[in-house]
C-alpha cells in the first residue's frame, strides 16, 4: 500500500474548521464535509514567505488540471484561501498572506 501523507485536520486543526466553516457558507456542503479527511501529499515548495500551501492529492508540477477543475475562492477574515477542486475533490489548498501556521507533530 502507498505510504500516505498526514491527515490536514491532524496537523493543522484551526484552518480545517476554518475552511470548513467558509465551504459551508459558500454553499459548499460536500466540500465542507470532504475537506476533514484531506491528506497531505506535499507541500507547495515554490520558496515564496507568503505561501502555506498544500497538495492534497498527486499532480504533476506545471501542468493543468482540464476537465474538471474549478477554483473555490473563500473569503477569510485575514489572507486568501483558494481551493483547486477536480471532479469535486480538493486537490490543492492555496494558503496565502496568513500569519505562519503552527504544525502539529504527528505520529504515524
Amino acid at each position: 500500500m502507498e505510504d500516505e501523507g498526514p491527515l490536514l485536520r491532524e496537523v493543522y486543526p484551526d484552518l480545517v474548521d476554518e475552511l470548513a466553516r467558509l465551504l459551508e457558507d459558500e454553499g459548499e456542503r460536500y466540500l465542507s464535509i470532504a475537506v476533514r479527511d484531506l491528506r497531505i501529499v506535499a507541500e507547495c515548495g515554490c520558496a515564496d514567505d507568503f505561501c502555506q500551501s498544500v497538495r492534497t492529492a498527486p499532480h504533476p508540477p506545471g501542468e493543468p488540471y482540464g476537465p474538471g477543475h474549478r477554483n473555490v475562492m473563500l473569503d477569510p477574515d485575514e489572507g486568501m484561501l483558494v481551493l483547486d477542486v477536480l471532479n469535486e475533490r480538493i486537490v490543492y489548498v492555496e494558503i496565502l498572506f496568513r500569519p505562519p501556521m503552527a504544525r502539529r507533530d504527528v505520529s504515524r
